[in-house]
Parts: structure tokens; C-alpha cells; sequence
């Protein structure tokens, strides 16, 4: 709960205006699409939100699950991630 409550903390405290600054901030993050959408990992959780660096620097939590779920669904294949984005329309 612990990491969950960190990321939340580091996103609300942000000051990111572009993907290096979150990267430098969060070595977790993995940019999968966009320059927009990241999954960090969470203790033995993945989490995927899109992060908006230009407008109001809103975090939208997409998708979050265990890393087992992530293989199952996302099979770490980052073409696989932009299918499932468009089909669930955030992209």
C-alpha cells in the first residue's frame, strides 16, 4: 500500500513538464506509447496511467493489476499495449 500511496503522492506533488523530467523523478516509469502513457511498477504490482505533460498536468489511472495480469493481458509487447489502447479507446 505503501508504493500505491508514493506515486499517487509523486504525481499530485509533480512539477513534470516533459517525459524526462517524470523519468528522472520515477526510474520506474516505462514510457509504452505516446510519450504519454506509462506503466511503473509497484512493489509486485503494474500500473498503467496516462500522464497529460502540456495541458493541466492531469494522471488518469488506466489499468493496474498484478505483474502476472500485465503479462497475461499486455505480454510485455508494446504492440500489444497500443491494440489494447485503442480497443478500450484511449488512443
Amino acid at each position: 500500500m505503501y508504493e500505491i500511496n508514493k506515486l499517487i503522492l509523486d504525481i499530485e506533488n509533480s512539477k513534470w513538464k516533459t517525459p524526462i523530467d517524470l523519468t528522472e523523478h520515477r526510474t520506474d516509469a516505462d514510457c509504452v506509447y505516446g510519450g504519454e502513457f506509462y506503466f511503473f511498477n509497484i512493489n509486485i504490482h503494474r500500473t498503467l496511467i496516462l500522464i497529460e505533460f502540456e495541458e493541466n498536468g492531469e494522471a488518469t489511472f488506466v489499468w493496474a493489476g498484478s505483474h502476472d495480469e500485465y503479462e497475461l493481458i499486455f505480454k510485455n509487447n508494446r504492440s500489444v499495449i497500443k491494440k489494447w489502447l485503442r480497443n478500450n479507446s484511449w488512443i
